[in-house]
């Protein structure tokens, strides 16, 4: 299958698949990007509790990130990557730690979601398996940021809180800013039950339509949440203009088969990442 659509477009590239979004591709001379693809390929590099992996399992993930890197014609010790834990927490990278190896599972990013920079040959790293990861650029600034949004994310607005951090730090306007939402679960299959459903409607009262983004199922008074859709509303309240905001329109959980998705795969499931880099 080809999941290709008006906004991105499927890669196969020795052996190796992934995601580009069209709109990031005319920028293609001054970022690289990629959200992968396949559920053969595993970008977990610590335990979900961030206890050490098995060496075998974090040598196939280096192994995994390495291909991956390579076909965007980057490099993998330019990665820096979060250790996420569903935080409204975002960083400014300002250099890479380590020098000749990727920048993973640092005491520096623990409890952070969100990473940011200006720098060239920098790699920021995300991973889902179901959540939502948001790739930010301002072209104009030359500014990306890469941000890990789950549902607690989201109720806690980090990626409008990624926006602001831009602006503080670096004079981004978010009138020139590009947001592409990768691939993650939709409203579709995400279901939740009410005092999850209640924490949206009291965070997120200020949005018009609620009863269309929160809508009940007809069986088991559960909820089904449009977490793109609460992610694109706010950020444009925040200044982003619609047609900047690229939504992969992919369904984790519709396509498991190609992306690791936590409802699918319960205990011991994997993850996909989202890279964005500056050349």
């Amino acid at each position: 299958m080809d999941l290709s659509n008006a906004n991105v477009i499927h890669i196969q590239k020795n052996g190796v698949q992934y995601l580009q979004f069209r709109k990031l591709l005319e920028y293609q001379d001054i970022i690289h990007h990629a959200y992968s693809l396949g559920i053969d390929k595993n970008y977990r590099t610590a335990r979900a509790n961030k206890e050490k992996l098995e060496e075998e399992d974090y040598q196939k993930a280096l192994t995994d990130y390495r291909e991956l890197c390579q076909s965007i014609d980057s490099k993998p010790e330019h990665l820096v990557k979060t250790n996420q834990a569903h935080t409204d927490q975002v960083q400014v990278v300002k250099e890479k730690i380590n020098c000749d190896k990727p920048d993973f599972n640092l005491q520096q990013y623990d409890k952070t979601d969100g990473l940011i920079t200006n720098q060239k040959d920098i790699m920021l790293a995300t991973t889902n398996a179901d959540c939502i990861l948001l790739l930010f650029f301002d072209p104009i600034q030359k500014v990306i940021a890469n941000t890990h949004s789950g549902w607690r994310g989201s109720l806690q607005r980090i990626s409008v809180k990624t926006i602001k951090r831009m602006k503080e730090e670096f004079n981004c306007k978010p009138e020139n800013m590009i947001c592409c939402i990768c691939p993650s679960i939709r409203k579709c299959h995400f279901e939740v039950e009410r005092e999850v459903k209640e924490g949206f409607e009291k965070q997120f009262r200020d949005l018009e339509n609620i009863t269309e983004i929160i809508e009940e199922t007809k069986i088991n008074q559960k909820w089904h949440i449009d977490t793109v859709k609460i992610n694109q509303m706010i950020l444009q309240k925040e200044g982003l203009r619609p047609e900047n905001i690229i939504d992969s329109g992919i369904c984790s959980v519709c396509h498991s088969d190609f992306i690791h998705s936590y409802r699918v795969e319960k205990q011991g499931y994997g993850l996909n990442t989202a890279l964005i880099e500056l050349k």
